[in-house]
């Protein structure tokens, strides 16, 4: 695949997330649950324009993915998409002006497109998405508790795959949540564990696929380092430590990374 589309994630995590997808002809916010000062500090950070963003899309209504949105469009007039689910479910996210999509649908959007697709968690009308030119493609899924045949067909054979990787299930079982915590991540409308994604890498990783981004890591029950030796025994990828001194694996012809997004840590992957 020839790079047309790249990925720069400002926060992953349950206290805040938000993403950048650029295309070739601008830029999509994928939630806005951080504030506009961290949201504008963080892209400053990894040399993002925000003022390419040319639309927002809402993945679903937990506030760690949408708590920033009424702030960030004091200043910011694009159109603005989510499910009908999803807007319904939050007052001040029914009082701003979404273009409402289903979770079957595709949009034209800065030089891509963009195709949702459902995932499982437990809110109202959750979606993944797949961006795509005629040479590049992106999966965007996070906050799903399993991966149904709709997901596992948007997200295969991406050059970058940015997947869910919440929870190793040792350290959920053993830590500190109390038992409807730790049955609620770990269920069906919860969050992938390391394990879970290890497992559909079989099926989503391609020839073409270049970079698996490890998103929303729990920063109770993972450690990036677990998370990607997960990931890595099921691509046969080397473990090693990357030049901005986190944890990352490569297969040995070099043509697949894993790495990890956080909460705290501005992520770009051209």
């Amino acid at each position: 695949m020839t790079p047309e589309i790249h990925l720069h994630v400002l926060a992953s995590g349950s206290k805040g997330n938000a993403a950048v997808i650029e295309g070739p002809d601008g830029s999509v916010l994928v939630d806005c649950g951080i504030s506009r000062r961290a949201l504008l500090g963080r892209a400053e950070e990894l040399g993002v324009d925000m003022g390419s963003v040319v639309a927002v899309i809402l993945t679903h209504e937990h506030s760690d993915h949408v708590g920033g949105l009424s702030v960030f469009c004091n200043r910011f007039d694009g159109p603005l998409f989510a499910t009908a689910g999803t807007v319904a479910a939050r007052r001040y996210l029914s009082e701003l002006p979404f273009t409402l999509v289903g979770h079957s649908d595709e949009l034209e959007l800065a030089g891509m497109r963009v195709r949702t697709f459902p995932t499982s968690h437990d809110v109202a009308d959750p979606v993944g998405l797949r961006f795509s030119t005629d040479d590049d493609a992106l999966g965007f899924c996070t906050d799903t508790g399993e991966l149904g045949p709709e997901a596992l067909d948007a997200l295969a054979g991406t050059r970058i795959l940015a997947l869910e990787s919440n929870h190793d299930e040792r350290m959920l079982a053993t830590g500190d949540y109390p038992a409807y915590l730790k049955a609620r991540v770990g269920g069906p409308t919860g969050h992938l564990s390391n394990a879970q994604t290890a497992a559909a890498l079989a099926d989503l990783v391609g020839p073409d696929t270049e970079t698996v981004v490890a998103m929303h890591l729990s920063q109770q029950n993972n450690r990036p380092s677990v998370c990607v030796r997960a990931l890595a025994a099921a691509v046969g990828a080397e473990v090693a430590t990357g030049e901005d001194g986190r944890p990352e694996a490569r297969t040995p012809d070099g043509r697949l990374t894993i790495c990890c997004a956080a909460q705290d840590w501005p992520l770009s992957v051209f």
